[in-house]
């Protein structure tokens, strides 16, 4: 799983293989290691963050944070996105 960021005791990663065909644009959120439990988030083509899931019951504040951080990063992740997968799609 690429890891894109740490903050604190979460990652940030996409998985390997995000199903064919390709998902659109987004991360997931697991604390310690990646998990087929996490949290997802969706990345819009304006750079917004919206929550899929909260598979990984992240506490509502720590979240919010995480949310805001991904959209302050969100050029840096489509970017890694496009290098991992080389293709772009949005799910709005």
């Amino acid at each position: 799983m690429p890891q894109i960021f740490r903050i604190g005791s979460y990652i940030i990663y996409f998985w390997s293989n995000e199903n064919d065909p390709l998902e659109p644009v987004h991360v997931h959120i697991a604390e310690g290691k990646a998990s087929a439990n996490a949290t997802k988030i969706w990345i819009t083509s304006s750079g917004k963050a919206l929550l899929c899931n909260n598979n990984s019951r992240i506490q509502e504040r720590i979240l919010r944070n995480m949310i805001r951080y991904i959209e302050a990063n969100s050029k840096t992740i489509i970017d890694k996105w496009y290098a991992q997968f080389r293709q772009i799609s949005y799910y709005c």
